[in-house]
């Protein structure tokens, strides 16, 4: 899901996050620390798959994946899911929007079908195995990139105006903002000597947020005039992108390909945009403008939708520290992000906070 401090896409750094303490620990026992390699070997054998005992655990923090090496000499990379998280109604619309792009060939790495499934279970826990695809981080300061990554998220958001989602949620006011923003405040995750001014500022912020018809929950997406609301990536990171290079053969062919559709949701097409953008504002005018000429050439970009990069980095940000207040019980988090919760944390949100509402007033990017 989220990638360390790099969430915000050039807004939030290591740089201006507070370090601190982390807050106490809510519970010692937790269901990932049950699952065992051993486990996940029975797992994948479980589905026809015979690993040589070879595991890598890879980056993620929401979920359990790992590279697991096979006897025939390949690998695969199977992901066992948060128990809690989704249903299994949700896991499996996001599978199936996998298949969809990959049917448009869309170059989208999802999972393999399996004993007829794509969704498994075993020892309490839902999983799913994807092939192995390499890659490095796309090299976003270069335009052509940018623009071969409009050009696929183009394709990527044709496929997924094609139907709406039925179980995955929308990415709204309600669900990234209000929820996030109701669920520290009754949990008391915020220190008291400064709860007070982040609960004035965050509304303020999600007053200014609320300014915008298609971030509201109630919003028709459908109705004459509106920004249309598709399915999205959700979380499209530069983390969540494998470049290939042209020089190297790959069973997708060269250029990027998107990863982790596990944040799968319903919203604008600029959601898809705007965190693969940094610098100052001349430098993410360039960028944005390198990736909507990409995009333009598959799939007509509503201009309307750049009022909207702010609020949903406002959302984001505000979900993110609720993100990691509800995670903390998991062991991995404490020490992933010991800077996380301290009263210094939530003043430099507090300034974020601030700093968002001056910008969400500011003349939004243009293209």
């Amino acid at each position: 899901m989220f990638s360390g401090v790099q969430v915000l896409a050039g807004r939030l750094t290591a740089d201006n996050v507070a370090m601190a303490s982390p807050p106490p620990q809510l519970s010692s026992l937790h269901p990932f620390e049950t699952l065992t390699p051993d486990q996940v070997l029975d797992a994948l054998d479980s589905v026809g798959l015979r690993g040589d005992g070879r595991l890598t655990a890879l980056s993620s923090y929401e979920n359990r994946v790992y590279q697991v090496q096979l006897e025939d000499g390949s690998a695969v990379v199977t992901k066992f899911y948060r128990p809690g998280r989704w249903s299994d109604a949700q896991i499996q619309e996001e599978h199936d929007f996998s298949g969809e792009l990959a049917d448009a060939e869309v170059p989208a790495v999802g999972p393999m079908l399996l004993v007829g499934a794509s969704l498994h279970h075993f020892g309490g826990f839902a999983f799913s195995v994807s092939p192995r695809r390499g890659g490095r981080g796309p090299e976003l300061d270069d335009a052509e990139v940018l623009e071969w990554i409009g050009r696929f998220l183009a394709r990527f958001h044709s496929v997924g105006a094609r139907c709406a989602f039925v179980h995955r949620p929308a990415l709204n006011l309600q669900t990234f903002g209000e929820a996030s923003r109701d669920w520290l405040l009754d949990n008391e995750r915020v220190p008291l000597d400064v709860q007070a001014r982040w609960a004035e500022v965050s509304r303020q912020a999600l007053d200014r947020v609320g300014k915008h018809d298609s971030l509201m929950p109630e919003s028709p997406g459908s109705r004459e005039g509106a920004i249309r609301l598709l399915r999205l990536h959700g979380d499209c990171h530069p983390g969540n992108i494998l470049w290939t290079p042209t020089d190297v053969p790959a069973a997708k062919g060269p250029g990027p390909h998107f990863v982790d559709l596990d944040d799968a949701r319903t919203g604008p097409a600029v959601q898809d945009m705007w965190m693969l953008l940094s610098g100052d504002r001349q430098q993410r005018q360039r960028q944005l403008g390198a990736l909507v000429d990409g995009y333009e050439q598959f799939r007509a970009f509503d201009r309307r939708e750049l009022a909207l990069i702010e609020p949903l980095r406002t959302l984001r940000l505000i979900h993110y520290s609720a993100w990691l207040a509800r995670r903390w019980a998991d062991p991995i988090f404490p020490i992933n992000f010991p800077w996380f919760g301290s009263s210094d944390y939530w003043k430099g949100q507090i300034q974020m906070l601030e700093d968002q509402c001056e910008v969400m007033d500011e003349v939004p990017l243009v293209v």
